[in-house]
């Protein structure tokens, strides 16, 4: 039997509690919304008296005076109507809207600070898409679904007790017909949910693998993978749609046979209270009313089937977004924070790490080493080797398993993360920019920077001259990934934004693997006169960096090999000394050309 099928009803709609913090903070609104509600379901019921008074006295006496005065009651009635009906659409959409902004605000805010591992077994693009649609979802039916649930209930409610007043006969004939629209209405409800939160999924894998796409469109066309993506996504297009129509195939057979039911009920109910006016048992007004009210109660329960269907879906949303709100951080902050002492060495000790989502795969084992203030220590080694992984670990971006990293003799797990991250500057292989302008780029981590302090970044990445080439110099919008400059030129921005920050430890994860000869010879520079001013990481492939630095250490397979100069690594430590010789081993060509292979064309790349 299916899974869905087996839930209780009282569980279906479980996970609307959940949003309901978010509606809390706005009572005052939905008390507004609620008296509007009552106000316009009221004076819609009151309408079928003022039929039977109409029918009865206005028509039945032949009474121009009553008619008149009936026609006068209508009107004010329909004005009630209006007005309330204006304030009921106004504050519970309202509300809805806000308390879509607010989720989506919640949400995001919590996905900020989760530990970078979440996003390794969670697609980035489709936690956007849950954000968005699923947001979108439930604002509709907070804004407007859940207003028209309330308000048939008060129908369904109030047009029942008016039927037993106008006719108690023919009401107990209501009454048997409504557990015949109730049942499909639960069965298929919880059909819906199921299928609702499949497709809420399905249309998430859609959105993620466009996304994905769009982001890398050089890649797709140069490989020419256009028409297997083409394929791919029509895929995952078709598979929406089609667990789509089953979740509206199950809406459409229950509406279908809801109504079949309920008009059904009412030609019971007209047949016999037709018999009952020729006998004379009830008035034409009293019939009129009772048909009414009939209808009332009828088209209220065919709408909160629709609408039952609707919340169904918003269930499965809310659901979802909850999984994201409940993500447990990894990377808990202390109880009782320390700050750093003084001086700020920094202390790998004997660490351990491996990442989860492979935990037998140590990519570090017993790493340790330490950093003294204002040195610069360069780390090389083979591909896999776990240089950029030891400065993720600095950055706290994960923990390890075993050992400790220290900074200024406190271990990093009892610093603040934030302040953590506000002595580091760091600059990634593959530069990251963002949509907007590049003094938005450049300022990104310290945005109070004077222009002074801009202009000596950009010195110092030696990138005020093609900058300065730029028609708008600064103020130069860039897409996203900084789409519309070189490689070279995005790593020197980069470099520049990590100096404005005026980081006490510098990490440089081969800042310079995209820079052209000359100005990797600037940045050497620029990081020479950093020397003894700043701490200090790079890890690096080029001869001319590593040997610039005052201390090499050697990393293969996890392990630290060997650390020191250059002079003494090249003596003691084979792999090392590989590594300079396919530096420098083809530098010159028969043409006379000096070729310098690099670290990651050999088979210690890293």
């Amino acid at each position: 039997m299916d899974e869905g099928l087996d839930r209780p009803v009282s569980k279906e709609l479980v996970p609307l509690r959940g949003a309901w913090k978010f509606v809390a903070p706005y009572k005052k609104q939905v008390v507004f919304a609620s008296i509007a509600l009552v106000v316009t379901a009221t004076v819609t019921l009151s309408i079928g008296q003022g039929m039977r008074l109409v029918i009865d006295h206005g028509f039945g006496d032949g009474s121009s005076t009553v008619l008149v005065q009936s026609i006068g009651v209508f009107a004010l009635l329909v004005v009630l109507l209006t007005l309330g009906t204006f304030a009921r659409f106004y504050f519970v959409s309202w509300v809805g809207e806000r308390v879509s902004a607010d989720l989506r605000r919640a949400v995001f805010s919590h996905l900020l600070h989760l530990h970078p591992g979440y996003f390794e077994a969670n697609q980035p693009t489709e936690i956007q898409s849950r954000i968005t649609t699923d947001t979108t979802l439930l604002q509709t039916v907070i804004g407007s679904s859940v207003s028209i649930a309330l308000r048939n209930v008060l129908m369904f409610t109030g047009g029942l007790v008016l039927l037993f007043v106008t006719n108690a006969k023919l009401s107990l004939l209501v009454v048997a017909c409504v557990p015949l629209v109730v049942v499909p209405v639960i069965l298929f409800g919880r059909r819906v949910r199921r299928l609702s939160r499949s497709s809420q999924d399905r249309l998430a894998d859609v959105g993620s693998y466009a996304g994905e796409a769009l982001r890398q469109i050089k890649i797709v066309q140069s490989f020419n993978h256009q028409g297997e993506d083409d394929r791919a996504f029509r895929e995952r297009v078709d598979l929406a749609f089609k667990v789509a129509i089953r979740r509206i195939r199950q809406r459409s057979y229950l509406v279908a046979i809801v109504m079949l039911l309920v008009l059904s009920a009412i030609a019971s109910m007209l047949w016999v209270g037709g018999q009952d006016v020729l006998a004379g048992s009830i008035s034409p007004g009293e019939l009129a009313a009772f048909i009414f009210y009939a209808f009332i109660v009828a088209g209220s329960v065919g709408a909160i089937s629709e609408v039952y269907s609707d919340l169904q879906r918003a269930a499965g949303a809310t659901e979802r977004l909850l999984e994201l709100l409940g993500a447990e951080n990894l990377l808990e902050e202390p109880v009782s924070p320390r700050m750093p002492g003084q001086p700020l060495t920094l202390a790998v000790r004997d660490v351990v790490f491996a990442y989860p989502t492979r935990p037998g795969e140590r990519v570090l084992d017993g790493v340790s080493f330490v950093v003294d203030p204002g040195e610069m220590v360069a780390i090389v080694g083979p591909s896999g080797a776990g240089k950029s992984t030891l400065l993720d670990l600095l950055q706290r971006f994960y923990d390890p398993l075993s050992g400790s990293i220290e900074l200024g003799g406190v271990d990093l797990r009892e610093i603040r993360k934030e302040n953590i991250r506000g002595l580091l500057g760091f600059v990634p292989q593959d530069p990251v920019l963002f949509a907007g302008s590049l003094r938005d780029n450049l300022l990104y981590g310290r945005p109070q920077a004077s222009e002074v302090e801009l202009t000596q970044s950009l010195k110092l990445a030696h990138a005020l001259e093609f900058i300065g080439a730029l028609p708008d110099g600064l103020d130069t919008v860039v897409g996203e990934g900084g789409v519309g400059l070189s490689g070279g030129q995005r790593q020197r921005l980069a470099i520049a934004r990590a100096l404005l920050v005026q980081p006490k430890v510098l990490l440089l994860d081969e800042a310079t693997s995209a820079l052209d000869a000359q100005s990797e010879d600037h940045i050497r520079q620029s990081l020479a006169e950093l020397k003894g001013e700043r701490t200090v990481l790079v890890v690096a492939h080029r001869l001319s960096t590593v040997r610039q630095a005052d201390r090499i250490l050697v990393l293969s397979e996890g392990k630290l090999l060997a650390g020191g100069t250059h002079e003494q690594l090249v003596a003691t430590n084979e792999l090392y000394a590989r590594f300079v010789r396919i530096q420098f081993i083809d530098q010159s060509s028969d043409n006379g050309e000096v070729v310098q292979r690099r670290l990651s064309n050999s088979p210690v790349a890293r």
